[in-house]
């Protein structure tokens, strides 16, 4: 989405601030305050406020830029607004709320720090106004965990495993018995290089003479999903 702005068409006479140099005082920002947090999953849509009202006459004297760690989201000047090219057709602005951007199905590779750069025209040139810094953490919710019983493998023994995948970002399984930790037998956990989800699985041994209420729990960006298996031991025959 480029609404006519192009770099090179830039006042040479009027100094501003490059990419990179925006970078380094967002860092120093960044260090320096405390950094807001939105929570998201995704496909969902996230809000990212600069914390800044101006009005449509400021507008024009005004350069604004959205930067997410070390690369460009989008920028304002002129009142003419350029979308970087993995943010296009789905990154929007408004400019009468704080001047927001606004991120349409949302990606994990969406993750991290974005940074509200304002620059004011003075006296000819432009100077640094507002700095914002927002961390965007989006999330792929893990579905409920199965337990599958896996038999016996050895005399007195069952064995069960608790699985669940699809989920970002990464979990930690435990199994618990009247609120306490288990040891398990088994843990795996994988991670798929072109999606970036998880699939993690969990494998617990228990002695079949007793009877047993087990829950599987994961733990995932301060979310909990979790699965019970219950065991009654059989019957003693007369």
């Amino acid at each position: 989405m480029d609404h006519t702005l192009k770099w090179g068409t830039l006042p040479p006479k009027r100094p501003y601030l490059k990419p990179f140099q925006l970078l380094v005082l967002a860092g120093l920002f960044y260090f320096c305050s405390g950094v807001i947090q939105v929570t998201k999953t995704v496909k969902e849509a996230a809000m990212l406020s600069c914390d800044y009202n101006i009005s449509t006459e400021e507008l024009k004297r005004v350069r604004i830029y959205w930067q997410k760690d070390n690369e460009m989201v989008l920028a304002v000047m002129s009142g003419k607004v350029k979308v970087w090219p993995k943010y296009e057709n789905r990154t929007i602005t408004d400019v009468t709320n704080n001047l927001c951007i606004v991120i349409l199905a949302l990606r994990l590779s969406d993750n991290g720090t974005y940074t509200c750069v304002i620059q004011k025209a003075e006296k000819g040139s432009y100077k640094l106004e507002h700095l914002t810094s927002v961390k965007l953490m989006v999330r792929a919710d893990f579905p409920v965990p199965t337990i599958t019983d896996l038999g016996n493998p050895s005399p007195n023994i069952r064995r069960i495993i608790c699985s669940t995948s699809g989920g970002f970002p990464k979990p930690h399984l435990s199994w618990l018995e009247n609120g306490e930790e288990l040891n398990a037998t088994n843990t795996t956990l994988s991670q798929d290089p072109e999606t970036e989800l998880y699939t993690i699985s969990s494998e617990l041994d228990f002695n079949m003479t007793g009877n047993h209420s087990f829950a599987c729990l994961v733990k995932y960006g301060g979310l909990t999903v979790s699965q019970t298996f219950n065991w009654q031991k059989c019957p003693t025959s007369i």
